[in-house]
């Protein structure tokens, strides 16, 4: 006999799981209190500590590095909050923590020794506005920043971050006991991993808080957690208030500087990028495709961040990786955790005893559980590779740039030169990797064969000329009658796909003039590539192709059967959907019998 009560157990537990990986799930306000607290425990400590070594190395005074690290976390928190809400076009919708960023310790100390909190806020300023203007046509740039590259850079965090908490794991005061270290990160370790692997999903929730807590606890009995700081810090409190005066001079040292700061404004960008794909992928139950206006908010809150840094005199802030990590590991991807997250961080900044809670906790366990996190954070940057289709060219890209890094990262590349080059910055493996990914990707699209384009006016009466254009693009490479028909048909499905979308009222065209369609083709291997750029649209049609045959998933017969001839007729299909555009893009690979055709 079946025992069905077991089964439906288990179904109404996968129901739940389901119901929670969403941005929209509704979970009770002390539980995403709970999770944001714990993701805020591992952003806060790395925020204040950069801050603090960037402006003491400057020889800023006491009273501006208090105000910096109160006016980074506040900001942080800021932005935090406004990824979750997502504001217009400022912010992801999804919850992403924020926090300062190490490669921007050099040039913000640069920029404090050269001329003070006024000449950094001008740079971060400028940072900010650089951002605002890539994200607005991040467009532009997808056929560099690809999720081969963005999932490289992925990647690379845990090969970039590690060395450093490693080095934590000897971080205890001169003269404790020789166990204590080893002992609280083991403690650690083993209660979270053991939570994760065996406990049930109520109690995995907390694994991380009961881990640090258990490890925190195995260290006070050798005496390694500051207790002492805890009773020193105020319950509240808010530093002198230290506003500089943007320095609008624009002298020597401002444009000496400024193309290491749009620099770092490019590398952070590409982090957040990175991190917004890899948040929608593990944000939803299924695989689904990237919303790559997300993708821009994402980046237009790190600018409005970025430019709350700027006016506050503080360093720039960019995409911490931590909250992948909390939902891959509790299964919820609410954006209440986000919004509770900013919340924190900002109560958290004008209460210093409980900041001091945080920053208490002893360096071996941070280190054994930010060891749970990156190895999390690598498997998801494999995801986003592996899902756009591996294929050798992005193999090698993605392979070579994870070695590249990480021979950069360990200093085994070179290091005098290195050390030597745009201020050390590609010791950092997150840079060098990932600027040797992105270099591979814009070699193999510049030397891509010659593309075919037409631009007409986005209407039916459009068609003809597509099918025009396509018969003489099939022509030109020499395919036969079945692959030609096979590109007709593809285009035009396509196409009017497209248009339905624009006639029944889809789109999110901000502009007021009439709709226009580019039209880019070309040859790839025996194979042809079709690439459909319009108006944009609210439906991704890769993921309504992917859900074809379940219920719901096409609003009419006509659209089904159109989607249906489109997957049946193209190998692949990828949509990519930005603010300004929308971008399709159709494989069509011949029939057996027709592969022929200029190589």
């Amino acid at each position: 006999m079946t025992d069905t009560s077991a089964d439906t157990s288990a179904d109404i537990s996968g129901r739940d799981s389901a119901d929670r990986l969403h941005p929209d799930a509704k979970i009770p306000a002390p539980l995403a209190a709970g999770l944001a607290l714990q993701i805020a425990a591992l952003a806060l400590p790395g925020t204040v500590v950069i801050a603090t070594v960037t402006f003491r190395a400057a020889g800023q005074a006491e009273s501006v590095l208090l105000w910096a690290v109160f006016a980074s976390v506040a900001a942080c928190g800021a932005a935090s909050l406004l990824q979750a809400f997502r504001a217009g076009r400022f912010g992801a919708g999804y919850t992403i923590a924020i926090g300062t960023p190490g490669a921007a310790i050099a040039v913000s100390a640069a920029a404090l020794a050269a001329g003070g909190p006024a000449l950094l806020a001008t740079l971060v300023v400028c940072l900010a506005l650089f951002q605002l203007a890539f994200s607005v046509r991040l467009s532009l740039f997808r056929r560099v920043l690809t999720p081969t590259v963005t999932g490289t850079v992925m990647m690379l965090t845990p090969v970039t971050v590690m060395p450093v908490m490693f080095e934590q794991l000897q971080n205890v005061p001169a003269g404790a006991a020789p166990l204590a270290a080893p002992l609280s990160a083991a403690a650690t370790l083993i209660v979270i991993v053991g939570l994760v692997l065996k406990a049930g999903r109520g109690l995995r929730l907390w694994a991380p808080a009961i881990g640090i807590v258990a490890g925190s606890a195995v260290a006070a009995l050798y005496g390694l957690y500051d207790f002492a700081r805890i009773g020193r810090a105020p319950w509240i409190g808010i530093p002198a208030v230290e506003l500089p005066a943007p320095d609008l001079d624009f002298g020597p040292a401002f444009w000496a500087l400024l193309p290491a700061f749009l620099f770092i404004g490019l590398v952070c960008t590409v982090q957040t990028v990175s991190g917004a794909v890899a948040t929608q992928h593990v944000s939803r139950a299924g695989p689904r495709a990237v919303d790559f206006r997300a993708v821009q908010g994402a980046v237009a809150g790190d600018a409005a961040g970025n430019l709350l840094s700027g006016l506050a005199g503080t360093m720039p802030l960019g995409y911490r990786p931590t909250g992948v990590t909390m939902i891959e590991i509790t299964g919820i991807s609410a954006r209440r955790v986000g919004v509770a997250l900013g919340a924190a961080l900002i109560a958290l900044a004008v209460l210093p005893k409980a900041l001091a809670v945080i920053l208490a906790i002893p360096g071996p366990v941070a280190a054994a559980f930010i060891t749970i996190t990156m190895a999390s954070i690598f498997v998801t940057g494999m995801r986003v590779v592996v899902r756009d289709g591996l294929d050798y060219r992005k193999g090698l890209i993605a392979g070579l740039g994870f070695w590249i890094g990480a021979g950069f990262q360990s200093g085994a590349v070179f290091p005098q030169l290195v050390s030597d080059f745009a201020g050390g910055l590609l010791q950092n493996g997150m840079i060098a990797g990932g600027l040797a990914a992105t270099a591979m990707t814009l070699f193999v699209e510049l030397t891509k064969p010659r593309r075919s384009r037409i631009e007409l006016p986005f209407e039916p009466s459009a068609l003809r000329e597509i099918r025009t254009f396509v018969m003489a693009f099939a022509a030109r490479n020499g395919w036969g009658p079945a692959m030609t028909e096979r590109l007709d048909a593809a285009s035009e499905e396509t196409a009017l796909t497209l248009l339905h979308r624009e006639d029944t009222g889809d789109g999110d065209d901000d502009g007021d003039g009439p709709r226009r369609l580019l039209l880019v083709a070309r040859r790839e291997d025996d194979a042809a590539v079709l690439e459909f750029v319009a108006s944009t649209g609210e439906a991704n049609l890769q993921d309504r192709i992917a859900l074809l045959g379940e219920a719901g998933a096409a609003d009419s017969i006509e659209r089904e059967v159109s989607l249906r001839l489109l997957r049946h007729l193209a190998s692949t299909v990828r949509h990519q959907q930005y603010r300004d555009m929308d971008i399709v893009t159709v494989r069509v690979d011949p029939p057996a019998a027709d592969s022929g055709g200029r190589s």
